[in-house]
């Protein structure tokens, strides 16, 4: 029987079952991860007199998008794989194909609905997970972490603005107390000041870094001027805030802020700029393995088999989570200089996208 825009009663019972089961099981396993996290964290919560009002909305509420996104390509898998089972052994493709629909034609359903989970994720990553995840990150540090990061940094090269280096040799995130400090200007690629001095030091009270025991030789083009004293105070396009970031802090950040930061990053000489490029490419790889994951769970799923239901989710669950784990192997190759980030990213998928069209031949239609 059909309807308007060639859209069957089986197109509409396939895309309920498909987003049925899909949103049913994130809504499960949500639950279960609240639960898990909470009884992990309720210690820290009561010592650091979190209010349950404060827990449930700025943690939990804000919790919720983000682990939607982290699950839904293992749960898109597991759905197709789950109901697309059931239906082949209640052998209701045959009646489906033996009606005169082709098994390509099945598939229609089941990309709508891939679409509506892709879309689903894309938004929540890029506009509604970053804002809910300042406020969970900046929870976390108030009554989970408490203890502010102590790192120090060695052999520090930045790019602060155009043509202006700095060099420390160890910054201290503690007192905030850079050692060694250097600081050069080019003009045209021409040196023309170099500050030396013992250290620099952040003064909170006039939002300034103070530099001691500093040393200023300027190059004219004829004639060179040396500059000694015991104490500046000076503004630098540098902040104590720069060096106690936790990488998460990409988290808050939608992918028009991490294009701006990666190009600032770029500038500065960070060398973690890697980490960045390949968070901005998961943006956009990630909803796109919705396709793939559908395809792939209905040609293995399609067909009835002896094992049954649970074989079948067995060897998805299997799939999905080798796909998590090629995707996080090749980030890593990325961050250590092997791979650039975006082959890093889309590798997966081009490679699990190759599986899906031979599995999708090899599928009886």
């Amino acid at each position: 029987m059909r309807r308007k825009l060639g859209i069957t009663i089986i197109d509409i019972y396939i895309v309920k079952q498909f987003l049925g089961t899909f949103f049913f099981s994130i809504a499960l396993i949500l639950s279960i991860a609240v639960i898990f996290d909470f009884s992990e964290k309720i210690d820290n919560f009561l010592d650091h007199d979190a209010r349950l009002y404060d827990i449930l909305t700025k943690y939990y509420l804000n919790f919720i998008p983000y682990f939607a996104v982290l699950f839904s390509s293992l749960f898109t898998f597991v759905s197709v794989i789950y109901f697309t089972s059931r239906m082949a052994y209640r052998t209701e493709f045959i009646a489906i194909i033996t009606s005169g629909m082709s098994f390509n034609r099945i598939l229609l359903p089941y990309f709508v609905s891939a679409t509506v989970i892709a879309l689903f994720s894309f938004v929540l990553s890029d506009y509604v997970i970053p804002n809910a995840n300042r406020v969970r990150l900046e929870f976390e540090e108030t009554y989970y972490h408490a203890i502010p990061m102590r790192v120090t940094e060695r052999n520090i090269h930045r790019q602060i603005e155009p043509g202006v280096y700095i060099y420390m040799e160890s910054y201290s995130t503690i007192s905030d107390l850079g050692h060694r400090f250097s600081m050069e200007k080019y003009e045209d690629g021409k040196l023309v000041s170099k500050l030396m001095s013992d250290y620099v030091k952040w003064d909170s009270t006039i939002g300034k870094w103070t530099i001691r025991n500093y040393y200023i030789r300027e190059i004219g083009e004829y004639k060179e001027k040396v500059t000694k004293g015991t104490r500046i105070d000076t503004s630098l396009a540098l902040h104590p805030g720069d060096f106690k970031r936790r990488l998460n802090f990409m988290e808050t950040m939608n992918i028009r802020e991490l294009t701006d930061y990666i190009e600032q990053l770029k500038m500065l000489g960070e060398s973690n700029v890697k980490a960045y490029q390949i968070e901005k490419n998961k943006r956009y790889a990630f909803p796109f393995s919705a396709f793939i994951l559908t395809l792939i769970g209905v040609s293995v799923s399609s067909k009835k088999v002896k094992g049954g239901i649970g074989m079948q989710l067995g060897i998805g669950l299997a799939v999905a989570f080798s796909y998590l784990l090629f995707m996080q192997f090749s980030s890593q190759f990325a961050i250590g200089g092997s791979l650039s980030p975006f082959v890093a990213v889309w590798m997966p998928n081009v490679f699990y996208a190759i599986v899906a069209v031979i599995l999708y031949r090899m599928a009886p239609k």
